[in-house]
């Protein structure tokens, strides 16, 4: 007698980045922590908060290093995997480095999905590092009670080209280099409220590897770089004017989001991590008076596997905006600017 397998989805209490500790809660249990001595090679460590740590290793080397894992955000076993690998070398991306390989961190309920299923989660992590073109070097692997999956993802990037989420300047524009919603899409996928076209361009967003990072590196008029995952543009947006004590002023009108997300949100689709990143961090912004439910919802969105967001001179807009094209990022636009310091961190314009 054959049983079929649960799905995936089933055996998580959250899905993708919207698995993230909420960052209030955060806060509070890594305060007083890491007091260890920072050496002078470390050129990128906590402070900020920034995507991956960057260690010098000479004068024209540095490494990167990061990990990201979580339970599964779709049912298909290939694609959470892809999903996943994706998600974590985005990281190194976000630095502006390039990627050199990676390791793979597993647990899975081994009692309750089958070989196969598993070693689908795997081959869909390979297929993405194939296409960054680094090999999984090892990895490590438990029986846990949920299924894990996530990569260790290694680069390289000159010391001098490390774009961090700390060094934006009054006046640069902000350009957000995928849509917003895949949180929102997730709610709804498990829900069953996601039909064939929906699915698939949660698939294409979340497995579009941020490759842009290296020649955005390359640019003098980028100064900082992050990608928007599990605290949602407003979150990671907030990280970024905390770290370069400046005020975001994005422009909600010009935020692009993955249709048909909106009139999910509206119907209720919405995240837990949502409502638990706003409670974390909803003092730092301003909104608008009449700010819609479901536009709150979209701010705070869990994107697993999200878009860079550069913060730019405004001379250099253009050029940026054409090196997302050529990488197949349709959907970069800009969509704000950086200003001094004032009251709010963050600020949204209608």
């Amino acid at each position: 007698m054959t049983t079929t397998p649960p799905r995936l989805t089933s055996l998580s209490h959250g899905g993708g980045c919207g698995c993230k500790i909420a960052p209030g809660i955060l806060a509070d249990i890594l305060k007083g922590t890491n007091r260890l001595p920072i050496p002078p090679e470390l050129l990128v460590g906590i402070e900020t908060s920034d995507d991956a740590a960057v260690y010098k290793l000479n004068d024209e080397q540095a490494l990167i290093a990061t990990t990201d894992f979580f339970m599964p955000i779709v049912d298909d076993p290939y694609d959470f995997g892809r999903i996943a690998a994706t998600n974590a070398i985005s990281d190194v991306y976000a630095m502006g480095g390039k990627p050199i390989m990676a390791l793979a961190l597993v647990g899975m309920p081994i009692n309750v999905l089958p070989p196969e299923t598993i070693r689908r989660i795997l081959e869909g992590g390979e297929s993405v590092c194939r296409a960054a073109g680094i090999p999984i070097a090892g990895g490590h692997t438990i029986d846990s009670v949920e299924p894990i999956y996530g990569l260790v993802a290694l680069g390289l990037v000159h010391p001098d080209k490390v774009r961090r989420n700390a060094d934006a300047r009054p006046g640069d524009r902000l350009i957000l280099g995928k849509p917003l919603g895949v949180g929102i899409l997730s709610a709804a996928l498990k829900k069953d409220a996601v039909d064939a076209a929906g699915y698939a361009q949660m698939i294409a967003t979340t497995t579009q590897l941020n490759t842009p990072g290296p020649e955005l590196a390359d640019l003098p008029g980028v100064h900082a770089l992050t990608d928007v995952t599990g605290f949602g543009l407003a979150g990671h947006g907030l990280e970024l004017a905390r770290g370069s004590n400046c005020t975001l002023a994005i422009d909600w009108a010009k935020v692009p989001l993955l249709d048909g997300v909106r009139a999910l949100a509206e119907k209720g689709f919405i995240t837990g991590a949502s409502g638990r990143n706003f409670a974390g961090y909803g003092e730092n912004i301003a909104l608008p008076a009449d700010f819609a439910d479901a536009d709150k919802a979209l701010l705070t969105d869990p994107q697993t596997s999200g878009g860079l967001l550069v913060s730019c001179s405004a001379e250099s807009v253009d050029e940026v905006l054409a090196l997302f094209r050529r990488h197949g990022f349709a959907a970069a636009t800009e969509i704000g600017e950086v200003l001094p310091r004032g009251t709010a961190l963050l600020t949204i314009h209608p």
